[in-house]
């Protein structure tokens, strides 16, 4: 599953971002969405969220289990 749809990402959800400085990179860090910045519904290059960790980037990737 993909991260483009704001109603498909909740709090407390596993998922894989893209952090703003691993943009050119594409480097993913998994973590657990402590809130949704994103206020639009449909973003292409992501939902924007805050982790659990206090690291912002948008999600690239909702992980199962």
């Amino acid at each position: 599953m993909n991260g483009t749809n704001r109603a498909s990402i909740k709090p407390g959800l596993r998922v894989a971002i893209v952090l703003k400085k691993d943009q050119r990179s594409g480097k993913r860090t998994e973590g657990v969405v402590k809130e949704i910045l994103t206020k639009s519904q449909h973003h292409p290059h992501g939902i924007k969220v805050r982790l659990t960790s206090g690291e912002v980037g948008r999600v690239k990737e909702i992980i199962k289990g």
